[in-house]
């Protein structure tokens, strides 16, 4: 618009904008129309993923009461080496969790003797103080500390209700992996 508009008067200014708001009905319900065939797509692409996730959490648990995956304890007890985040661990119920406090660098296990506590970093320091005697968890609190990824919310939970697979094993595809 090369014109000066300071020389319209109100009523020329009006219809210039009436004109311009009729031309662009249009195009505005054209686009209205793109964008509700838009959110259709998306909608069916968001419920094949939340498919896709339950079925891969429903594999996992399947995977874990078949047996085919250690749990936190069975790792403890049965690895001589090899750091924690070599594997990705679920609890029972398919959700994933990472070991130790939320907002840690590195996932660890805690060990007690009864009175004294000692953190494992990888599993060479858990096997260690596995066959001294020391137990997972703290004193007064038996268990593993996990947290839910992304958020600081964090528990103890028994060791054997806490599963382990290697990370690119079954699950790794969309269980929590985004």
């Amino acid at each position: 618009m090369p014109d000066d508009l300071t020389s319209l008067d109100a009523a020329e200014l009006e219809r210039r904008a009436a004109e311009i708001r009729e031309r662009m009905r249009p195009l505005e319900q054209d686009l209205a129309g793109l964008r509700a065939e838009r959110d259709v797509l998306l909608t069916e692409i968001r419920r094949r993923e939340r498919g896709e996730h339950r079925k891969a959490r429903a594999d996992l648990k399947a995977a874990m009461k078949e047996g085919r995956f250690p749990t936190v304890a069975e790792l403890v007890a049965g690895t001589e080496s090899g750091p924690l985040a070599d594997f990705e661990y679920s609890l029972k119920t398919g959700g994933q969790v990472k070991l130790g406090f939320p907002g840690a660098r590195v996932q660890t296990l805690t060990f007690t003797d009864g009175v004294k506590t000692a953190q494992a970093a990888d599993l060479a320091g858990a096997a260690e103080l596995y066959e001294a005697g020391w137990e997972l968890g703290s004193p007064g609190r038996p268990g593993v500390r996990v947290h839910f990824p992304g958020t600081r919310q964090e528990r103890v939970v028994p060791g054997t209700d806490v599963y382990a697979r290697p990370a690119t094993g079954l699950g790794d595809e969309g269980v929590g992996s985004k």
